[in-house]
């Protein structure tokens, strides 16, 4: 008896290696272990949130093979699983779909299927709604949307009546007072000719009515937005506005993440004709902001599901962003504000990093509580603050950076973590980059440079471990006010590493001059040796800049100047010595640093496992080390 023998095709051979290669990626970056044997789970690679697919598009296509029992897709991750009714069902369906392509609406896929013995997936800890943030939905009815939309004439540029601004990544038009962008307040003083909208004035009865606010507002910012578009986080300025601030959502539904100082995140989903309500803690503590993105995750089969719950619903899609316009009112604020919330007051306590002198300067922290409200305040809050004039201070990239960046090869995955106004995300152009900072306003000006830039804490970067080539941390850590923080910030560092990959780290050094040489930063002449000042004072100091330093925890005041002058520099960075300006005198801001000292920073990382210091050098007074992972 001749036996049969069964020949593969070129086409379904390339098939099969694309589908080894895809088992051996999730086992290496993801921990998923695949099994030649038929199960009734499947793991699609390609089918995930994470690279455009949504959980309709990839339904229709396991449901063309068989009936799907179940069907699981992590958030933000490029894979789904699948589980079919019986094994026999799952055969049939992997031999059908394997490498079948999927049209997404971006663009088209191929989908590669592995059995799985079990799904798993980690049941996230559903987080609480901030303190105070109501959202209503289907608040107006959609002729009352239909009319309220129409009563914004964006063709009408007369600013004396209303003020009107074409935003780089949205439309914006003022009634009432206009809110100015520049110094993030109001002139209570100049108020605009035409009040709100008569087709405003239901709606907002019917809030005071049903108790959602006390009071009639009398300033309105209408924001447009397009797909793609969104506003960088932020709070609105305290001694601007009343509490209570309100803001209905027209059009299509978007996805507006609320983040606590402490890192906290929540993302709520905002349907169309839906109402939000901020006030206490939503209102004046938590940040709240709307990523720019063309697709939101959101709950797929609960549209009322409670916004809080998303990062843990199972049945999560992709939903395409429209056009958007919101409609956002407010209460003009006449005496300062006294809210619980000093640390993010521009009335009260916040205003200390912003005075010459800090009457009160805070002490060290000596735990992690006090430690995030010092960071918050001191260096937080400044760099948002001082955005725009430290980005014009920051154009010349340092040569021992790009020289290592020059080194990595062509296609290498690189992180900018603490990246500012990203000058080094487009060094090498043969690299694929990334970068986040905890500066929303650096981000934003990333973002308008063309580069890939995103909001995140450098203590929890939201990128998978082992998923980049190289990364760079280039004078950030140095803002960790305790070492438990500033060794987690290494250890989140080598965390996204894989291994192999290097780690560039430069902090501000305490000795300013070495080797006989000292650094650009130094403008006086050193007539003693440096020696750290311990004393009793827990108090931290203020630095005067241009000098040797005595302590290495302290404030370091950045001066504010107009125009494109340049403030008062640090690192060593190569830029323009500072300009005395005359006349107007612009705040003085203060950063906290901790300066470290020799050997330090190699000590430092020397308590990460898995990673070793290739090189420590001092480069225009910063230490740095280059680390390789395991």
């Amino acid at each position: 008896m001749v036996g049969t023998r069964f020949f593969l095709s070129k086409e379904e051979k390339k098939v099969i290696r694309k589908q080894i290669k895809a088992s051996h990626t999730l086992l290496k970056h993801e921990g998923i272990s695949t099994t030649p044997h038929p199960t009734e789970s499947v793991v699609v690679a390609n089918g995930g949130l994470g690279n455009g697919v949504s959980r309709e598009e990839l339904l229709s296509v396991l449901t063309e093979a068989e009936e799907v029992e179940s069907l699981f897709m992590p958030p933000h991750k490029p894979y789904a699983f699948v589980t079919y009714r019986s094994v026999e069902s799952a055969r049939r369906a992997l031999t059908q779909l394997n490498g079948q392509k999927l049209q997404s609406e971006e663009n088209s896929i191929t989908l590669y299927l592995s059995y799985v013995n079990s799904v798993t997936f980690e049941e996230e800890k559903s987080v609480p709604l901030p303190e105070g943030l109501v959202l209503v939905e289907e608040f107006v009815s959609p002729d009352e949307e239909a009319v309220l939309l129409a009563a914004i004439d964006w063709l009408s540029s007369n600013e004396d009546v209303t003020a009107q601004k074409s935003l780089k990544h949205r439309r914006v038009k003022h009634y009432g007072f206009e809110f100015r962008y520049d110094n993030n307040n109001v002139d209570k003083d100049k108020p605009l000719r035409a009040g709100l909208p008569d087709e405003c004035l239901p709606v907002l009865e019917r809030c005071v009515k049903s108790g959602l606010i006390s009071i009639m507002p009398d300033q309105l910012t209408v924001n447009q937005y397009e797909s793609g578009q969104g506003i960088p986080p932020h709070v609105d300025t305290h001694s601007a506005f009343e509490e209570t601030i309100i803001s209905l959502s027209l059009g299509a539904k978007t996805v507006m993440e609320f983040r606590h100082p402490d890192g906290r995140l929540v993302p709520v989903v905002l349907p169309g004709r839906s109402l939000l309500v901020m006030r206490g803690e939503s209102r004046y503590l938590w940040t709240h902001g709307i990523t720019p993105r063309k697709f939101d995750m959101v709950p797929a089969c609960s549209p009322h599901s409670p916004a809080s719950d998303l990062g843990t619903n199972r049945n999560l899609t992709l939903s395409k962003r429209g056009t958007r316009t919101s409609f956002t009112f407010r209460k003009i604020r006449h005496e300062p504000c006294c809210c619980a919330f000093p640390s993010t007051c521009d009335s009260q306590g916040a205003a200390s990093a912003f005075s010459p002198s800090p009457s009160s300067p805070p002490s060290l922290p000596c735990c992690h509580a006090d430690a995030t409200r010092l960071e918050e305040e001191y260096v937080h809050r400044v760099y948002n603050a001082i955005a725009s004039h430290f980005s014009s201070t920051r154009h010349s990239p340092w040569p021992s950076v790009c020289h290592f960046l020059s080194l990595l090869p062509a296609g290498s995955v690189l992180a900018d973590v603490g990246c500012g106004n990203g000058k080094y995300l487009g060094v090498n152009p043969e690299l694929i980059t990334v970068g986040c900072d905890r500066s929303n306003a650096l981000v934003q000006i990333c973002v308008e440079r063309g580069f890939q830039a995103f909001v995140s804490d450098a203590l929890s970067v939201p990128l998978r471990t082992a998923s980049c080539d190289a990364c760079i941390s280039i004078a950030v850590i140095h803002h960790f006010s305790t070492p438990e923080r500033r060794l987690a910030a290494v250890r989140e560092l080598t965390r996204i590493l894989r291994p192999k990959g290097q780690a560039l780290i430069y902090v501000w050094a305490f000795e300013q001059e070495y080797n006989k040489q000292r650094s650009k930063y130094l403008k006086e002449q050193i007539k003693d040796m440096q020696h750290i000042s311990k004393g009793t004072n827990s108090k931290l100091s203020v630095h005067t800049n241009r000098t040797a330093f005595n302590t290495q925890d302290l404030l370091v005041p950045w001066h504010l100047k107009e125009g494109k002058k340049q403030g008062e520099e640090d690192s060593g960075e190569n830029t323009k010595k500072d300009k005395k300006t005359s006349g107007n005198s612009l705040p003085v801001f203060h950063r906290y640093y901790h300066v470290f000292q020799q050997g330090e920073l190699e000590q430092l990382c020397g308590q990460v496992a898995g990673v070793r210091v290739c090189r420590s050098y001092h480069d225009q007074g910063n230490w740095c080390v280059i680390l390789e992972k395991d």
